[in-house]
């Protein structure tokens, strides 16, 4: 991985090679995870319509998640974005990041085995809570260990 020689495109696909290998998971596991997650959004009725009011090309939007997925799972780099920018305007509080969560964990949980679930589960969990915490914060709430971000 540190050899010089190698190329900054080389160093990457071996990086990514070796998440693989260490994972189990690679990108056409991402690409289930991430349509049906977000088909499970585009219908529920708490998350549903604020996707759906945002989001009018969904094609676009599902690519961007398969590679921030790969960029979080697998190191790929892949990914060149802003979510908490994406995230600051949106009207969610912690109910909408544990519903999100439990989506999440639903589809995971179908789709593969618990070691690959939980490595997926524990990165959405992480993603999830600095969302939450970003959230609170632009609306002047600095949350405390254990505290949640509830709107009035």
């Amino acid at each position: 991985m540190s050899d010089p020689t190698l190329t900054d495109e080389a160093r990457r696909a071996a990086i990514v090679q070796q998440m693989r290998e260490q994972t189990g998971i690679d990108e056409s596991m991402i690409e289930q995870l991430v349509h049906g997650f977000y088909a499970r959004i585009r219908a529920d009725d708490l998350l549903g319509p604020i996707f759906n009011s945002r989001i009018q090309d969904w094609d676009p939007h599902l690519k961007r998640m398969c590679a921030f997925w790969s960029s979080v799972v697998l190191s790929s780099g892949v990914y060149h974005g802003q979510p908490m920018r994406m995230h600051l305007p949106l009207p969610v509080d912690a109910r909408h990041f544990d519903h999100w969560l439990g989506l999440f964990e639903q589809t995971a949980r179908e789709l593969f085995s618990d070691k690959i679930a939980e490595y997926f589960l524990d990165r959405a969990r992480r993603i999830a809570m600095s969302l939450e915490l970003g959230i609170a914060s632009s609306h002047g709430v600095l949350l405390g260990s254990g505290e949640r971000f509830h709107r009035c």
